[in-house]
């Protein structure tokens, strides 16, 4: 068997063979997922779910790499500068491949040439809340609310998502309102609880508690369905806003320039992950929708909605960061 490999290396040249044989064999040590947030997050919980299950599908362990801050540049940039070996990759959000790109005037990465796309994971889904003192239960009202009270209404956003998101209604009405930043979603919705703020738009994970508990209300949830969690809620189409278009959407991804073959074998794995029902299972906790691709639908997708993002950007006179 030697000797044929060697035969073969010495037709195709021992750089492209050797490539090819390491391909075939992958994976034979660990594998490092970047997760571009803390432990505990949302995108962490889910990042291990699929470590779990993909694990046991390749027969190596996934191992969690936590790299949080500059709304994901810090992971996506350690990916971009890894080896394309398959042994780095990062499960990122919308935040660092749309919101990233569209929010910098020299983005640290180019989201369509400095990674190698491999699966869209899934949606997060978020809603628009107001505080219980907002004389609003739909966002028809708030929007009405907003128009009669110009300069009034404060809203408050944690992430890129919230802040497009919420954006994008004030920029469809012409509201005159007032934008405030947050490091993270948990001091914006302290400050909504407490009328600091009146409105915002954030994860289920952190708003949907609350409603629960009667401190806030939801109003809208951006994804196309209902939420499992929260079904008397209207979706944003529901609530009057057919052709929004910001998607908080998670894939994964790695190095520029992955072998092919690498990247088949992780997509086929994370695929298979998400038809366990475990995984599914723990997906519907979290209020994650689950949408396995190719990496072609991928790569599309993350044109798209870079797209999407700059023109909300431009339109809405956001201020791009230097």
């Amino acid at each position: 068997m030697r000797k044929v490999l060697i035969a073969i290396c010495t037709v195709l040249g021992f750089g492209q063979c050797l490539g090819q044989a390491s391909a075939a064999d992958y994976p034979t040590r660990p594998i490092r997922l970047v997760v571009p947030l803390p432990a505990g997050s949302s995108t962490d919980v889910i990042a291990r779910v699929f470590a779990d299950s993909v694990s046991q599908k390749l027969g190596q362990q996934i191992i969690i790499d936590n790299k949080p801050g500059a709304d994901g540049a810090i992971a996506a940039s350690d990916i971009k500068r890894s080896a394309a070996d398959g042994y780095s990759i990062m499960l990122a959000s919308n935040s660092a491949m749309s919101g990233v790109p569209a929010t910098r005037k020299t983005p640290p990465y180019d989201v369509t040439t400095d990674f190698t796309p491999i699966t869209d994971i899934g949606r997060y889904n978020f809603f628009f809340y107001v505080n219980k003192e907002i004389p609003a239960k739909t966002l028809a009202e708030l929007v009405a609310y907003a128009k009669a009270n110009p300069g009034k209404l404060i809203y408050g956003a944690g992430n890129i998502t919230g802040r497009l998101s919420f954006a994008s209604v004030v920029m469809s009405n012409g509201l005159d309102v007032t934008h405030v930043p947050y490091r993270g979603e948990p001091p914006a919705m302290t400050d909504l609880i407490t009328g600091r703020i009146q409105a915002m738009v954030a994860t289920s994970g952190t708003g949907i508690p609350q409603v629960k508990d009667g401190k806030i209300t939801a109003l809208a949830t951006v994804l196309e369905k209902r939420s499992a969690i929260a079904p008397d809620v209207p979706t944003i189409a529901e609530a009057g806003y057919p052709d929004f278009k910001i998607e908080p959407w998670a894939g994964l991804f790695g190095p520029p320039n992955m072998p092919a073959e690498i990247v088949a074998v992780l997509n086929k794995a994370f695929r298979e992950a998400m038809n366990d029902p475990a995984v599914k299972q723990r997906m519907v906790e979290q209020d994650f929708a689950l949408t396995p691709s190719t990496p072609e639908q991928l790569g599309a997708l993350v044109k798209q909605q870079l797209d999407i993002h700059r023109k909300i950007v431009a339109a809405a006179g956001i201020e791009i960061i230097p």
